[in-house]
């Protein structure tokens, strides 16, 4: 259920402590901005570790994260062997935070898009969550730098994915998010869709369906200054195919099942 100012809640409960966070940032070509994101993480939750998921960057990026990793205890390197994309690393990282113990995982770019200033209000908000959205598209939220084409595809896709999959979240797309552990453990990461935006949604879907208490958080995001952006058409084109997909399943579904009920 949506409240209104972003939250969704269910029955209420306790939760508990949130442990050690670990904030996972995922890089290929990002030797312009490695340091001074994972720099702006140290300062903004000095308490808090950085996992660099690195898919072999040939312009060098894994070798100044092991610069970083050597230089603070706080920060791990994960040398991945090549690039499949921004779903696949975080799996990858989530996968090495649990095993780590970590409490709390967190997804941030490396581009300076989402901003590590922000994050103790997302880590405030899972203290009675499970997953805490930072979200451009609730009151308060913003986007900075962006052409209009940009926003408009970002609005509409979450958007559409709201109507076709019935989700109560604004921002269904976004990739600024904070995890309790035992979250992540309930959604069987072994087949989340990995690519792009298809990413984001089915790991969004999977909360709210599995009945996690998902919060937004206003956020403001700042487009890229260094780099360049690793979207795509045929990014977009998988996700418009695979939310249609997942709509239809599910409608199917409970088409089926009511008919079942029917029956004398």
């Amino acid at each position: 259920m949506n409240d209104g100012d972003g939250t969704h809640t269910g029955q209420e409960r306790r939760f508990g402590p949130l442990g050690t966070a670990l904030v996972i940032i995922p890089t290929y070509n990002e030797a312009e901005n490695i340091k001074a994101i994972v720099g702006r993480v140290r300062q903004a939750v000095p308490e808090a570790h950085v996992l660099v998921a690195d898919d072999n960057s040939p312009d060098g990026t894994g070798k100044l994260a092991d610069e970083l990793a050597v230089e603070d205890e706080h920060v791990q390197v994960l040398h991945r062997k090549g690039k499949e994309g921004l779903g696949a690393a975080y799996l990858a990282g989530f996968h090495w935070g649990l095993e780590h113990g970590y409490g709390v995982l967190v997804e941030m770019d490396a581009d300076g898009s989402h901003q590590p200033e922000e994050l103790p209000r997302l880590l405030t908000a899972l203290k009675s969550a499970d997953l805490v959205l930072g979200s451009r598209w609730v009151p308060g939220g913003r986007v900075v730098n962006w052409p209009r084409s940009r926003e408009f595809i970002s609005r509409g896709g979450s958007l559409y994915s709201r109507v076709a999959l019935d989700l109560p979240l604004r921002d269904i797309t976004g990739g600024y998010r904070a995890f309790r552990r035992e979250t992540l453990e309930g959604l069987g990461l072994d087949d989340v869709a990995s690519q792009g935006y298809c990413f984001q949604v089915d790991l969004a879907r999977r909360a709210v369906k599995a009945g996690y208490h998902v919060v937004e958080v206003p956020i403001t995001f700042v487009e890229r200054e260094l780099g360049d952006s690793k979207m795509s058409r045929d990014i977009l084109v998988e996700a418009l195919w695979r939310v249609t997909t997942w709509g239809v399943g599910e409608r199917v579904g409970r088409l089926t099942a009511r008919g079942k009920r029917a029956q004398p």
